[in-house]
């Protein structure tokens, strides 16, 4: 089980239990599971993808930002895609 906060300068976009998240690095995309690695990344234009506990999968368009991942806590912050 991982903690998910996904920010962008507006608001808090999702902040939840999730069971994997899906991002974009800009050395391609990566998924991260429970007891991933730590790491620090930038992450490009594309969409994340995360499965809520239960099995629903959500997603949300970003245009670039960045993510961490320690101890089970996944930490975006994101600037989103603007349709």
């Amino acid at each position: 089980m991982l903690k998910l906060k996904i920010v962008s300068p507006e608001r808090i976009e999702f902040e939840g239990d999730v069971d994997s998240v899906l991002v974009p690095g800009t050395m391609g995309q990566f998924e991260i599971l429970t007891n991933h690695a730590p790491i620090i990344s930038s992450l490009d234009k594309g969409t994340v993808r995360y499965a809520v506990s239960g099995g629903e999968k959500q997603s949300i368009d970003i245009s670039g930002g960045f993510v961490e991942v320690q101890k089970n806590v996944v930490s975006l912050c994101v600037e989103l895609r603007e349709e």
